[in-house]
């Protein structure tokens, strides 16, 4: 196996794209904590690579990162990459999205999207993959669910009638923003690795 370093110091990041490479030909480990990367790109995409490449070269290893964030569209697309720093905790970033769209009470309104960029760098630095994936929904009025994490109790996918909160492991990882990335990029590790 070859091992693919996560641009993350985060372990349940890690456990995460572990469900989603199950079976991959690549060992996945985290990067060093005290190895930082600024997320400096204005795109989903460019944070990505910008972490993904940095990593690579610090460690001179293969390295996987993603990006990924919500965008809606009343708000021009915000938060946009910065949803992560919309508020202090998840509750904060909840109430701060409920606010600002209190004056847009119908869904037609209230449209927006998940995000997820995935870069896959070479030990030298330079992208040997990318992927994106993205899940359309709208934002509802109040919390619904428990599971998830962020903005889960708040995004709606109409098609399955349930918020990301509500949803089994399984739905969501199907339908999922970061499902549709990884499922694109493990392909492309497959092929990377038979080359």
């Amino acid at each position: 196996m070859t091992k693919l370093i996560v641009a993350t110091s985060n372990p349940g990041k890690l456990r995460e794209m572990q469900a989603y490479l199950t079976d991959s030909p690549w060992e996945l480990a985290l990067k060093p904590a005290e190895l930082d990367v600024d997320e400096t790109g204005n795109t989903f995409a460019a944070n990505a690579c910008l972490k993904a490449s940095e990593v690579a070269i610090a460690l001179n290893c293969w390295t996987i990162a993603d990006d990924s964030g919500l965008q809606v569209d009343a708000l021009n697309g915000a938060p946009g990459i910065y949803s992560a720093r919309y508020a202090n905790t998840d509750k904060e970033r909840i109430d701060r999205m409920l606010l600002e769209l209190g004056d847009f009470p119908a869904p037609a309104q209230r449209q927006a999207q998940f995000v997820c960029a995935v870069a896959v760098a070479r030990p030298d630095g330079t992208i040997a993959a990318q992927a994106e994936g993205i899940c359309r929904g709208e934002i509802l009025t109040t919390v619904r669910g428990v599971d998830g994490f962020g903005y889960d109790p708040i995004f709606y996918v109409p098609a399955k009638q349930l918020a990301f909160a509500e949803m089994s492991v399984e739905t969501k990882r199907s339908i999922s923003h970061r499902g549709i990335a990884f499922a694109i990029i493990r392909q492309k590790l497959a092929e990377i690795a038979a080359e």
